[in-house]
């Protein structure tokens, strides 16, 4: 007895009919049956597409980051700077604060030095 692929088993009821209802019915997809396989192509391009976005994204990251350091390095130099703009200042402060340069300026100005106090006493 040969045995062929896609043979079906027969009823024992009657053995020259096959049972309906032994029978499952098979679907097969049109591009199956017309021996046409899916292409790949689209899993190809959803792989570009989502590498594509992957490097954009690590790209995006890179340059964040080095936006970060540069304003982190203005930053620096600007605190720097106002540190010796700071130390200017009270070095002014402690040069002009000081009584010979405090009497320099008012004579600059005009005004003249203060006479003798005169002191009243108590009666």
């Amino acid at each position: 007895m040969a045995v062929y692929l896609g043979a079906r088993p027969r009823s024992m009821v009657a053995p020259g009919i096959a049972d309906p209802s032994m029978l499952p019915r098979r679907r097969v997809r049109g591009a199956v049956r017309a021996r046409r396989q899916s292409g790949r192509l689209g899993l190809v391009l959803g792989a570009i597409v989502v590498a594509f976005l992957l490097a954009f994204f690590s790209l995006v990251q890179t340059v964040r980051v080095t936006a970060t350091g540069y304003d982190v390095d203005q930053l620096l130099a600007q605190r720097d700077q106002l540190n010796a703009q700071e130390q200017e200042l009270l070095s002014d402060l402690n040069r002009l604060g000081r009584e010979p340069a405090i009497r320099k300026q008012a004579i600059d100005l005009g005004l003249a030095p203060l006479a003798d106090p005169l002191i009243v006493r108590a009666r």
